[in-house]
């Protein structure tokens, strides 16, 4: 069975809005430009975590394939990698800086580096092809 996974962070959030921000407007143009780039990509499922910021960052690609999201908890990364895995379908996972680079490492367990508070453009296209695990690192669209 073969599948890909993209697994990105929410795009740009607003800085003084508390604990569940929303995005900001170059964030609500990143999340358009990566719905965008995630067309015919073959995405069955579209994971989010429960937060506004990763919210808005899926739903204009998720709206456009007519998928709901899937919601995970963020403090469970162990339990979505096994779903995922066992689902076997090519996906879009929305989450944060701290938790993009752990579920990779999960999924490949394979040595991902950290992401910075400020990085909001690296998309990590984890390809799994039976037992093989690839591992690549990309850069999202920039603005035009």
């Amino acid at each position: 069975q073969s599948f890909k996974l993209y697994l990105v962070r929410h795009a740009e959030k607003q800085t003084d809005a508390g604990r569940d921000p929303h995005l900001t407007s170059i964030g609500h143009q990143r999340a358009h430009r990566l719905a965008e780039w995630l067309q015919n990509k073959s995405i069955t499922d579209v994971w989010s975590s429960d937060y506004f910021r990763t919210r808005e960052t899926a739903r204009p690609f998720a709206d456009s394939v007519g998928k709901q999201l899937k919601i995970y908890d963020p403090h469970e990364l162990e339990a979505l990698a096994a779903q995922v895995l066992n689902a076997g379908n090519n996906a879009v996972i929305v989450g944060h800086s701290n938790t993009t680079p752990e579920l990779a490492r999960l999924l490949c367990n394979c040595d991902i580096e950290d992401m910075d508070e400020a990085e909001y453009d690296r998309l990590i296209l984890v390809g799994v092809d039976g037992g093989d695990v690839n591992v690549t690192t990309l850069k999202q669209p920039a603005a035009p």
